[in-house]
């Protein structure tokens, strides 16, 4: 996997919701690449786009005009979504919940376990396997997600706001813990946040402001 390979292209892409006179543009026009290996922050203020731009990156949502190319992903599979509220089904439990996408996705059962619970124990979460979501704090019930997510074994990992609803100290965990996958698996990461301390965390930063991404220095140069 080469640095330079692009895993997301991103062209002039933008997502209005609604028509006519209601309509909302939450993305305009933005231009990016994610390349393979890069660690990159998007900041900016509750409604300013980022999620939605994240969206647009997973294949979640699909622009409106523009578009958003991933020539090096062979599949969405290979890109993994770790969201900000809580993701896991109430019923299973946390072994459950983290062998449940591969199950999906017709892996035997056992095959499925084995993995999962590999999965958690890279985020330190080995021993919450038997437990119930609603036995987990905030900050543990982020690292089952992070498992679930590095279970399949993504290239690129997206995480949006994953530290919003965690307590300062919790929220350094779970960044380290990103980090520590991303750099583990050789994924790409891109996480969106409205926290400087957590943006400070990786190489890149972009801003978005009211729907636009703006320009580095780099990029205007």
């Amino acid at each position: 996997m080469s640095p330079s390979e692009v895993l997301v292209d991103c062209r002039d892409a933008a997502r209005t919701f609604g028509r006519g006179a209601a309509a909302v543009v939450a993305v305009h026009g933005a231009t990016c690449a994610i390349r393979a290996g890069a660690r990159i922050a998007i900041t900016g203020p509750s409604g300013s786009g980022k999620s939605t731009l994240l969206h647009l990156m997973a294949g979640l949502e699909q622009p409106t005009s523009g578009e958003v190319r991933r020539p090096a992903l062979g599949s969405s599979r290979e890109i993994g979504l770790v969201f900000q509220g809580p993701s896991l089904i109430p019923a299973l439990n946390v072994a459950e919940n983290t062998a449940l996408p591969l199950v999906l996705a017709g892996m035997s059962e056992r095959r499925a376990d084995d993995i999962a619970r590999a999965a958690l124990g890279r985020v330190d979460a080995a021993d919450l396997a038997d437990r119930l979501p609603e036995e987990l704090s905030g900050g543990q019930g982020q690292r089952v997600a992070i498992a679930r997510v590095l279970a399949f074994a993504p290239r690129l990992i997206l995480a949006d706001e994953p530290t919003g609803q965690l307590d300062r100290a919790t929220g350094r965990h779970i960044v380290d813990v990103l980090l520590a996958a991303a750099d583990e698996t050789g994924a790409a990461l891109v996480v969106t946040t409205h926290d400087p301390a957590v943006a400070e965390r990786l190489a890149t930063r972009r801003v978005m402001h009211e729907g636009r991404l703006l320009s580095t220095p780099e990029e205007e140069s």
